[in-house]
Order: structure tokens, then sequence, then C-alpha cells
């Protein structure tokens, strides 16, 4: 049915199948609706480098159904078959419609699995309620054809390159502050919320210039420029560097704000009752390109707090003349650090302010530059 309905809209369908999907229809029967051979084992003459050449040709990706099994492998990079070798080469957005029982719904690794992979810039395609395959009735049931055709219809459009001609500064991830050879101060971020946004400006047509910290994940693209540092005073210097030359600066980087006053060249052994560290304070990036932003310039700036939230975020936007804050509490279940989601206020100078749903990190990144783009109109 969703081949046939794919077909009738004009799509060029390939079929890619599973080795267990041939127990419920045949190749033969999708190669008849395609209109073209079924690929289902890597391991045949004619298709062993298949995998590369539909990862190249498609321009969307559809994973329906996407069982549990699939999902896992998916997120953590397994590839046992010729549907996960040619998800892990596909170039072109991917959808996945998950399919499975409502108890596997509701797992916390099911629900760990689709935030990985969101945080991909996957899209999942929302399950629906009703009758599953063991009786039980509730979500967990795939969408219907007529809802994914629907779903790709709305989601296979460029986006509007509203950002053509800007360009665009995002700091990302932490900053590691030395105490010796072995040894630093650091915090939790992994790097996922500026990945977001550099890839989300990309998409929208800026120039971006990624200048991250030692993070788990930091963006790439074709007109992503990356500038990796490791300390806040690097960070400092490569943003201080460029920030003449951008239209915009977002600072997503979860900057050190204190640094050991001595490093010590050497290992510091565990020696005597304890170690007394001095630290001494980090230069501030936001506050310094505040003062060097001209006027045709835009700032943001992120605001990570545990109490008095509302109140340090506002104290952050005037001090360090930004244009509009975001403020993430860890009083929030799901926002910080490490997370694939987030939940966001955000303040602007003109005295508004706007609170957002937890959502991915991809969809926080959209709401920002949306926010921006509205704010410079």
């Amino acid at each position: 049915m969703l081949t046939r309905l794919l077909i009738k809209e004009g799509a060029e369908v390939q079929v890619v199948m599973t080795p267990s999907a041939k127990d419920f229809i045949t190749p033969l029967t999708l190669s008849t609706l395609s209109k073209r051979a079924v690929s289902w084992d890597v391991s045949q003459a004619e298709s062993w480098n298949n995998h590369v050449e539909l990862g190249l040709w498609a321009d969307a990706m559809l994973i329906a159904p996407a069982t549990a099994n699939t999902l896992a492998k998916m997120a953590n990079g397994l590839c046992d078959n010729l549907l996960l070798a040619t998800y892990l080469s596909a170039r072109c957005p991917v959808f996945f419609a998950p399919a499975m029982d409502l108890d596997m719904w509701e797992h916390p690794s099911t629900k760990r699995n689709i935030q990985e992979l969101q945080s991909f810039q996957n899209r999942m395609i929302p399950v629906e309620h009703g009758e599953l395959a063991s009786g039980l009735v509730g979500k967990g049931r795939m969408a219907e054809p007529e809802n994914i055709v629907q779903f790709l219809k709305d989601n296979i459009v460029p986006p509007v390159q509203d950002f053509k001609g800007k360009k665009v500064l995002i700091t990302s991830g932490p900053t590691f502050e030395p105490i010796d050879p072995v040894r630093f101060i650091g915090n939790r971020s992994s790097g996922k919320m500026g990945s977001a946004l550099a890839k989300e400006f990309e998409n929208r047509g800026a120039e971006v210039l990624l200048i991250s910290g030692p993070a788990q994940f930091i963006a790439e693209g074709k007109h992503i420029k990356n500038i990796n540092v490791t300390s806040a005073e690097e960070m400092y210097q490569a943003s201080v560097s460029h920030f003449p030359k951008m239209d915009i600066a977002v600072m997503a980087a979860a900057v050190a704000d204190f640094t050991p006053a001595t490093v010590f060249n050497k290992k510091v052994k565990k020696t005597g009752s304890g170690l007394v560290l001095e630290l001494k304070k980090t230069k501030d990036i936001a506050l310094e390109l505040g003062k060097l932003k001209q006027k045709h310039q835009l700032t943001v700036g992120f605001a990570l707090e545990t109490n008095d939230e509302e109140v340090n975020a506002q104290k952050k936007l005037t001090k360090k003349n930004f244009d509009f804050i975001v403020l993430n509490s860890l009083q929030d279940k799901g926002a910080g650090f490490k997370h694939n989601t987030n939940k966001i206020t955000i303040f602007d100078r003109y005295n508004n302010h706007r609170k957002f749903e937890l959502k991915t990190k991809a969809e926080v990144a959209k709401d920002i530059a949306d926010y921006l783009k509205n704010l410079s109109n």
C-alpha cells in the first residue's frame, strides 16, 4: 500500500528489505509495485555496493516499519544487513516510522534510541493509537500509509534559505582548563546543542564558523568551518579574532568561569593530606563580544542556571549586550548537558519572553533560528 501510494505521488521508489521482512511480503510483490528490482542481501554479486549507490541516489530515505530492533541498531551504528548499510551511507534526509507493541514503545531503551536518532537529524513519523499485532490496543501502531505519505510531502521541502549570505559564529561544547599534563577542570557539555545550531543555520543558507571545545559532538558540513579549541583562553582568542567578520554570534559553549592560576608541568602526585588549587577568572567571551558588537551584528547567549533562573538570565542579557538569551534550567527534566532534548525560555532585549516545551535539540535549534530571524526583521 505504501509503495503504491508513493508511486502514485510520482516518486521513484527503490525498496530495500531486511531478511526477516521477506517472511511478511515477497520481494517479487514489491518489485512489481515499484518497477525496480528489490535489494535485500548485501552479499548478492550484483548489489554488494548498493548501499553506497543508494545512499547517493536517494533524495529521502524512509524506514517503515521501523521495528525496535532496527531502531536500536540504527541508533548504535550496527550494520548487519543491507538496509542498515544503506542507512549508514545515506546523505539524504532519513525518516522512520516506528511499529511495535505498546510496552516496547514505552520502554526506556526505545525512547533513548529514538532520542539518539533524532539528535542525528533523523525525522520520526509519529506512531498511532490502535490495535496492535499482540491484540492489545494502544500506541505503537505504525502510522497509516496515507499519513506517512503526507508527512513526507510536508517535510521533504528544502528549508527556506532565510540566512543565505549571513556569516554565523557558534561556540559549542565544554572547555578544559589544565591542572597538569594529565588532569583538567571541565564540565559535562556534549556539544549537542551547538552542533544542532550549526546544522540548522547551515541548512538555512548561512556560512557557519563553529568554534568547539573538546566535545563529543562536533557538526560538520559543506558550509561549516570548524575551529577546535581546548581551553577558555583559546576559545576567547578564536572568537574575538573572527567576530568582526560575522553577522551573528550564538554563544552556546559551556565556557569555564575559572582556570588554575598555576599549571604544573609534571603530573601532580598524591602526597600529603590534599591539594589546594588557586583559581583565577577566565576572560568573558560574551562580555567582550558585546563590547565589540556593531549595529549590524546580532548576538545570542545561553544561561544554564540552577536557581533564580529568570533573574540571572535577564542580568546576563543586559550585562553582555545580547539581543536575546536562551535560558536552560537544570531543574527541568530532560534539559541541560548530555540530553538529546532541551527546554528553553527566551528573553530578548525588548522585554519579551517566550517559553517553549521540551523538544529535541534539533527542534530547539530551529526555534532559536526562527526567533533570531523574526527579531532581525
